[in-house]
């Protein structure tokens, strides 16, 4: 039976420099200048590549489609923590919600919206 393993992000950024060092200093990524216009972004089994379009709009200005990635992670309160902690734009708190998910939500310097959630057993 076919399987989803490993999902990869692909993200359009205006200043490929700029985005780096946010992924990297807020949301603890390790980043990687791929080539010339493109850095991957890896945190554990995560990997965002991001493109450097410096004429696209700014994900903030797409409203609702701003959402890219709903990240699956073990730790949730940790992790929620540890980006509160180095100032990460939140959109919603460490919630428990009613589809038996604990997650929270940020927007990252580009505009991007990210969700990480954790299930409750």
């Amino acid at each position: 039976m076919p399987r989803l393993r490993k999902p990869r992000y692909v993200i359009a950024v205006r200043d490929l420099a700029r985005s780096a060092a946010y992924y990297r200093d807020v949301l603890g990524f390790d980043t990687r200048d791929l080539a010339p216009g493109w850095h991957f972004y890896r945190r554990d089994e995560c990997l965002i590549m991001a493109g450097e379009c410096p004429d696209a709009d700014r994900a903030a200005e797409i409203g609702d489609h701003s959402y890219f990635a709903y990240i699956v992670v073990d730790g949730i309160d940790e992790l929620f923590a540890e980006i509160s902690a180095k100032g990460a734009e939140l959109l919603k708190p460490l919630t428990d919600e009613p589809w038996k998910m604990r997650e929270f939500g940020v927007r990252t310097i580009d505009g991007h919206r990210i969700m990480f959630g954790s299930p409750i057993e």
